[in-house]
């Protein structure tokens, strides 16, 4: 599976035409698993929390895969991929599959292939599947168009609860967790659920059939997991029943078409070879303020026309 996983996230032409090929033959037999995205801040415990949800739901009878996404460096193009150290717990279950992938510059801290990578683990029989996101910038969004369920972790005590949140994280939740609620931290996390419950109600929820619940918990004690993961389950439920959940699983199919259509075209004007001799005079030129960038936009385009 490991394999099938690298094969899909190469970026070599003749691998991602073998990977294509695996993709179509194992598509029948993905789809059921419930995937989960989760996000939040650096700091806020998201590999602890995992690694907890993750053997609270393998004691179950669950079988659980956790994608995380570590963030690329811009300066020398590497990463860490230290999660399964991270969650060494999770990572020795045998019902339990951790794969780091490196972002690789891709919008939003999301590893280019994620959602081709889901498609591999749901075939293999994973019945959950957890997505951790790197929690900086457009990361939220992207998950959210991937996933069943987006869960939003937060911090108690961290001073204004509400000050500098985006409103788009919390549109996009559904269910916020204030995650480390255990010892002295009780108090200001009951304090905390109050405020984002009251923000909650200001805002329109993504699904008409679901309020996003504001939940405690504390990913180092499993305090609060088991409700947690309850919740979530009723959200399936619900969805499923009144039809949502295949509407928008279809929607993200499409927009996973989009998404790698525009990947694609990107790469195959950058790699056509009268445009890639041209973009370094065209960029310097931009610049220097000698060509405005929708100018160069023209320029690019009708030099990629020509070589259609």
């Amino acid at each position: 599976m490991g394999r099938a996983i690298t094969l899909v996230e190469s970026r070599h032409p003749k691998r991602q035409e073998q990977a294509q090929v695996l993709l179509h033959k194992l598509l029948p037999h993905a789809g059921n698993a419930h995937r989960v995205g989760i996000t939040g801040v650096p700091g806020v415990g998201k590999s602890t929390f995992i690694e907890s949800l993750g053997t609270t739901l393998t004691a179950r009878g669950s079988k659980v895969a956790v994608l995380a996404v570590d963030p690329t460096s811009s300066r020398t193009g590497g990463s860490i991929l230290g999660d399964k150290t991270r969650m060494a717990a999770l990572a020795a279950d045998e019902n339990a599959f951790i794969r780091p992938s490196p972002s690789s510059g891709t919008l939003g801290g999301v590893a280019r292939a994620t959602r081709e990578t889901m498609v591999v683990l749901e075939a293999a029989g994973y019945d959950v599947v957890l997505v951790e996101t790197v929690g900086v910038g457009q990361s939220e969004t992207t998950v959210a168009e991937m996933v069943d369920f987006f869960l939003v972790l937060m911090l108690p005590g961290a001073g204004d609860e509400l000050q500098g949140i985006k409103k788009g994280i919390l549109e996009l939740a559904d269910m916020v967790a204030v995650n480390k609620a255990d010892g002295d931290n009780r108090r200001r996390a009951a304090m905390a659920q109050r405020e984002y419950k009251t923000a909650l109600h200001i805002l329109t929820p993504a699904s008409p059939n679901w309020s996003p619940p504001v939940q405690t918990c504390a990913g180092l004690t499993g305090k609060g997991l088991p409700e947690l993961w309850t919740q979530i389950e009723e959200h399936r439920r619900i969805l499923t029943e009144t039809g949502e959940r295949a509407q928008k699983r279809q929607g993200q199919q499409v927009r996973w078409m989009w998404a790698m259509l525009e990947n694609r075209l990107l790469g195959g004007l950058r790699s056509e070879p009268t445009v890639r001799q041209a973009l370094p005079g065209i960029e310097a030129e931009v610049a220097k303020g000698l060509l405005t960038p929708s100018r160069a936009v023209e320029t690019v385009l009708s030099l990629w026309r020509q070589t259609l």
